[in-house]
């Protein structure tokens, strides 16, 4: 298994950046990974993403030295680990709200001793050619990076003791399903949903976990990396649409 480059970024105290992509497309990962993102994320969740998808995607990312992440539809071992078993070398587990799901979690990423993941010479281990088995699982268990988003008022309450469980690198915020979750659906801007986000803050900073977010500018990605975030993301059509609309506009002059 290639070595983690945004894992070991973060593990030295460094910020990395990436992008979301929902679409089913290797080429478009291979374009992205001529821009010098630390990652690249496919989105499974809120995509059409298959791991027959997400192989050739991985494959892709790995051709311009990129980590390759993917976003699961649900916390449930058997989808963890189809993805997983693709190369993938992270994972974002969206909608976690106690402990219990958060030590799910891991254990579904990593293999014994720390976890329960199923091992087979499937992809993600070189197909059991290049390296023993053991030496395999050693190393997946090691570089491979977890993401588990906080995206509900419960996961908000139940956070102290998620950042207790060894393992997780990365706490993530998900502000727009948390502003649903909040009451304000659409708003992440609305102080109660602030507030919450706040309190995420306040509870992963100074831990060992990095905290994740999810921007839609430049401007943004700023004023969350002042306010501790390491692990920031944007979507690609975050990134195209202001692109396309500035060009038309300059352009129609």
């Amino acid at each position: 298994m290639k070595p983690n480059t945004t894992k070991a970024k973060l593990k030295s105290g460094g910020t990395v950046f990436g992008c979301f992509v929902r679409y089913p497309q290797a080429s478009l990962i291979e374009v992205l990974g001529y821009q010098a993102w630390d990652f690249l994320l496919a989105d499974a969740e809120h995509g059409t993403i298959q791991p027959a998808d997400l192989e050739n995607m991985v494959r892709a990312a790995e051709l311009r030295g990129v980590t390759s992440m993917v976003r699961v539809t649900t916390n449930q071992p058997s989808i963890i680990l189809r993805f997983m078993d693709t190369g993938v070398q992270g994972l974002h587990v969206p909608w976690v709200n106690s402990a219990a799901e958060a030590e799910a979690a891991v254990r579904s990423v990593k293999y014994y001793p720390r976890g329960i993941r199923g091992l087979a010479g499937v992809r993600a281990s070189d197909y059991a050619q290049a390296i023993p088995m053991s030496e395999y699982v050693q190393q997946a268990n090691a570089e491979t990076l977890v993401v588990l988003q906080i995206e509900t008022a419960a996961g908000i309450e139940a956070l102290p003791e998620i950042v207790k469980i060894s393992d997780i690198d990365v706490i993530f915020i998900g502000p727009t399903d948390l502003s649903q979750s909040l009451g304000f659906p659409g708003q992440p801007q609305h102080p109660t949903v602030q507030a919450g986000m706040q309190r995420i803050i306040d509870t992963v900073v100074g831990t060992d976990k990095a905290l994740g977010i999810m921007v839609s500018s430049a401007a943004a990605a700023k004023e969350w990396r002042q306010r501790g975030a390491r692990y920031i993301a944007i979507g690609l059509e975050s990134l195209l649409g202001p692109a396309a609309r500035d060009y038309l506009r300059a352009a129609r002059e």
